[in-house]
């Protein structure tokens, strides 16, 4: 093993006070126990049981919307930091490093192997010391396959992130991003609901007696 005192390094990475730093208080150290045993509970459900699934995330603290899908090889580190909006859908292999606040809004998907992470650390300081920023993942937001959000991103809503792209900045809201790091490609061009609503209340009603 190198010698402290002769490690170059040393001066660069503080590993004793980083070591010595309390990263997670008692209260989550006891709760990623209970966890490490209690994500076999949907590690080994069979790929039909979303609502057992939504249950399980539930009993641990996550706050999860009706109809969300989350498949058996999701992977929520910590649930009692995710909060996810009706009808998403987290898929296969989906991995959230919930270190901080992860909020995923509603009709929001994250694709095959997608990363979305909330914890990183201060590069800045010798120590390292660990941070959590909180990620957000708005209305309506499709993450392609393996892409990777970054820690204290915002994905703004109805946006749409390539595969494989790497998200370290925020997405404006309908902008679509490719590549690393991710830029914008285009823009989606969705019809306003306010005007779906007024042409759908135009059209008038036919009533075919045949089925009263």
């Amino acid at each position: 093993m190198n010698d402290p005192m002769n490690d170059p390094m040393a001066e660069l990475v503080d590993h004793a006070r980083n070591q010595a730093a309390r990263k997670y208080s008692r209260g989550e150290q006891v709760r990623r126990v209970l966890w490490g045993g209690g994500r076999w509970l949907i590690r080994l459900s069979p790929r039909p049981c979303f609502g057992w699934r939504r249950f399980v995330l539930r009993l641990f603290g996550a706050r999860v919307g009706a109809h969300v899908n989350i498949y058996p090889s999701t992977h929520l580190y910590m649930p009692w930091n995710v909060e996810i909006g009706e009808w998403s859908a987290l898929g296969e292999d989906v991995f959230v490093y919930s270190l901080g606040r992860v909020t995923i809004g509603k009709s929001a998907t994250l694709s095959y192997r997608s990363h979305v992470c909330a914890g990183t650390h201060d590069l800045n300081d010798p120590e390292l010391p660990l941070r959590k920023p909180p990620v957000t993942i708005e209305d309506g937001v499709w993450v392609g396959t393996e892409a990777f959000i970054g820690p204290g991103v915002t994905v703004g809503r109805a946006a749409v992130v390539g595969a494989r792209a790497v998200v370290v900045k925020d997405v404006a809201a309908l902008d679509v991003v490719a590549g690393n790091p991710a830029r914008t490609v285009s823009r989606r061009r969705l019809p306003d609901p306010a005007d779906v609503t007024r042409s759908s209340s135009a059209v008038p009603k036919v009533t075919d007696r045949r089925f009263d």
